[in-house]
């Protein structure tokens, strides 16, 4: 008998001029026309050793959260995987991902 486990989705999405690259289990097409539900998030177990800082920073902002509402614009790739990695995050400078030009807003001059 072969049991089949949860899915595990590895996503990639920009934030503020920054890749996201996040674990969860369930990934789905939102009813707010243009937005991907993200749900139950997957984080490695604190007993490692070796912490690695982006982790860290990744479920500190996410820690509490039931549901994202990430925009599909935003979203880079979106990938079945077999286990979970590391949940990180990394500059968009072009080396590795080219992220879909966004708007950003200008910053008003104060006064």
């Amino acid at each position: 008998m072969s049991q089949e486990k949860d899915p595990i989705y590895r996503v990639l999405f920009v934030n503020q001029g920054q890749v996201y690259e996040v674990y969860a289990s369930s990934i789905y097409s939102s009813e707010l026309h243009g937005f991907v539900e993200i749900e139950d998030y997957q984080f490695g177990n604190r007993t490692q050793v070796v912490i690695d800082p982006s982790e860290e920073k990744l479920r500190g902002e996410f820690e509490g959260v039931k549901r994202s509402f990430v925009p599909m614009h935003s979203i880079v790739r979106i990938d079945e995987v077999d286990k979970q990695g590391v949940p990180k995050i990394s500059a968009a400078d072009g080396s590795n991902v080219t992220a879909f030009p966004m708007p950003m807003p200008k910053a008003t001059p104060p006064g």
